[in-house]
């Protein structure tokens, strides 16, 4: 009885096992977000539901992103302006969020704090000014600003007043490659760093940033603290889509 009891549960959590494996590789996967790169769209502590099947499928859909497909089945094409997770090409295996910016065979270029696509400047309009932002655990004064897109996504972006990203060379996007940005401009890393991150090939992608699902401030403490939840939990950012 004892065997054949241990047995029936070792098969119980062998299923289990396979279903979580498959709705993670097939469906939705949770993520959490540690940086500030994202903000102030994604703050740190805010939790994540990712669509696996937005853009399709390749071996980075799957735990640890065995070598059993080079290339990506049932592709659908990213969104400019989508919020995107992915695998970043120095390593292939480092999650990364960040918003996509550049599609295959577009120019993308800072001149005096703008952001230019295929040489025409993203419109850009002050939000808030004299905001503070954080950089890990150091703090920096930005102004805000809402901007908009050729294909007209709108989002929130972060700019450092002081010693903010100002110039830089023309980015011309690889085919099969995508171009991304942090929102919080003066602190990610991003495809502007070429030898870090750089284009970023399709076969990367791993999915789309859909719903955020909960949020706890870890500067204010661990949500273990249930007596402190009033100050940890972000009751207001739960279930909320990500723009």
């Amino acid at each position: 009885m004892t065997k054949k009891f241990i047995i029936e549960n070792l098969k119980t959590l062998f299923y289990a096992l396979i279903i979580a494996i498959l709705i993670r590789s097939i469906l939705i996967q949770p993520f959490f977000i540690p940086s500030s790169s994202m903000e102030p769209n994604l703050l740190v502590g805010d939790r994540l539901f990712v669509t696996k099947f937005s853009y399709g499928y390749s071996r980075h859909s799957f735990p640890f992103s065995p070598p059993i497909y080079n290339g990506r089945l049932i592709y659908s094409n990213p969104k400019r302006g989508d919020v995107v997770v992915f695998k970043t090409p120095a390593d292939n295996r480092t999650d990364y969020i960040k918003r996509l910016i550049g599609l295959p065979g577009d120019k993308i270029q800072f001149i005096d704090g703008d952001l230019f696509i295929n040489n025409n400047q993203v419109l850009k309009t002050i939000k808030s000014k004299n905001q503070v932002m954080f950089c890990g655990n150091s703090k920096f004064n930005a102004n805000l600003f809402d901007e908009k897109l050729p294909d007209g996504k709108s989002y929130t972006a972060a700019y450092r007043i002081e010693q903010s990203f100002k110039n830089s060379d023309v980015y011309l996007v690889p085919e099969n490659h995508f171009f991304f940005l942090g929102d919080n401009r003066d602190c990610s890393k991003d495809s502007r760093f070429l030898s870090e991150v750089g284009y970023v090939h399709k076969n990367n992608l791993v999915g789309k940033a859909q719903i955020l699902f909960f949020s706890s401030n870890p500067r204010n403490g661990s949500i273990i603290k249930f007596w402190k939840w009033n100050e940890i939990l972000r009751i207001n950012r739960f279930f909320n889509k990500i723009k």
